[in-house]
């Protein structure tokens, strides 16, 4: 019968010694030891070079496997993967980036990564099926949104982002104190600097953008108008509107802020501006087939005004400037517009229908008014 491991060393050997008597039919032997004729001369060589010891079972695996990452490539896919939370595909994005030769497919990099401690990044959520959209061009659509609030060590951070719809590229990452305003406003005149004007930005029905509420357009709105840009509102509880950014606000998350505590809001800062320099520049997006949203982004051609001038109406229009309540009067009657236009000039233009005239903000339509009803109607 074949031999056993349990007995192996001691049944070659018997066999071995039984093959070395005088006369010894080592086929015969075969057959009684229930092994090859191969294997039994291959036992006796090993016995005469190297004595009873070389009787043992030796490992299968091979001396050298050709297949085997080289160490220098391991070392380059663990200094990536120790500084960024990347799966195997993006890992082997940036490699080729780099400039590097010979690299491993998406799923041995993982297996490096595991191998050598390193978890997967965070597994996909599933994908429902839905329109995609995207913006033809860059600054043609921008979308902002707040990030959900979390702890500091001295006090709690509010990110406002900023996206480009057609690169994803990170305009704004700011780690901010508040929602108000006075705050989104600043940190937005930084962005319209460097980067110009879009024609149009797209947020959700928060604050401090608002949405065509009771109180009609916020003075962000506002501002937004006499800039030229168009402001449009998600659908309420829809944030799949402003999808983008709040992929961007997962990938964050992910990637930074639940990894590290920040001691304040400007610690804060200095991480957000090391990783948004890592998302437009180095950490390729699979939405861009693996490219770098900064390879897909360039500025816009429109200057951001330092001095806004005052709105310019035509030769026909009524104008009207609003109070501090948000209304205008016409024709002996109040009419509410908004106190977002609190302070401004808008003009009304009589349309096809008797006693409705429609309210524009320099080129935008706000609302209307209905002399017939006494009542405004918000568009």
């Amino acid at each position: 019968m074949p031999w056993k491991a349990v007995s192996a060393m001691s049944l070659r050997l018997e066999f071995i010694l039984l093959a070395q008597q005088s006369g010894a039919n080592i086929r015969a032997l075969c057959r009684r030891f229930g092994i090859s004729a191969p294997t039994a001369y291959k036992w006796i060589e090993r016995h005469r070079r190297d004595g009873p010891d070389a009787l043992a079972d030796r490992s299968r695996r091979p001396q050298e496997s050709p297949g085997k990452t080289p160490r220098a490539m391991e070392r380059a896919i663990l200094r990536i993967r120790s500084h960024h939370v990347w799966g195997g595909r993006k890992i082997r994005q940036r490699l080729e980036n780099l400039g590097y030769r010979d690299i491993p497919s998406p799923n041995t990099i993982t297996a490096v990564c595991r191998r050598n401690g390193f978890p997967p990044e965070a597994p996909h959520r599933p994908q429902r099926e839905f329109q995609r959209f995207e913006a033809p061009a860059p600054n043609l659509l921008w979308q902002m949104d707040f990030m959900g609030d979390f702890a500091l060590h001295q006090g709690r951070c509010h990110t406002f982002t900023v996206l480009d719809d057609h690169s994803r590229f990170s305009l704004g990452l700011s780690a901010c104190s508040d929602q108000q305003h006075e705050t989104v406003k600043a940190h937005l005149t930084t962005i319209f600097r460097r980067y110009g004007l879009p024609q149009r930005i797209l947020a959700d029905n928060g604050g401090p953008w608002g949405s065509c509420g009771n109180d009609g357009y916020t003075k962000l709105a506002a501002w937004f108008f006499n800039l030229g840009i168009s402001l449009s509102h998600s659908r309420v509880c829809h944030p799949q509107t402003v999808g983008k950014d709040e992929r961007l606000h997962r990938t964050l998350r992910f990637e930074l802020v639940s990894r590290r505590t920040f001691e304040n809001i400007d610690d804060c800062q200095r991480h957000y501006n090391r990783w948004r320099t890592i998302y437009n520049c180095e950490r390729p997006h699979e939405a861009l087939q693996m490219a770098v949203p900064a390879s897909r982004y360039h500025v816009s051609h429109r200057e951001f005004p330092e001095t806004l001038p005052p709105p310019e109406y035509g030769g026909n229009d009524l104008v009207r400037k609003v109070d501090p309540k948000g209304t205008i009067s016409f024709r002996n009657l109040s009419f509410k517009i908004g106190r977002g236009f609190s302070g401004c000039f808008v003009a009304l233009r009589p349309t096809t229908t008797d006693g409705l005239y429609n309210v524009f903000f320099c080129h935008q339509l706000i609302d209307h008014v209905d002399l017939t009803n006494k009542t405004p109607h918000n568009v």
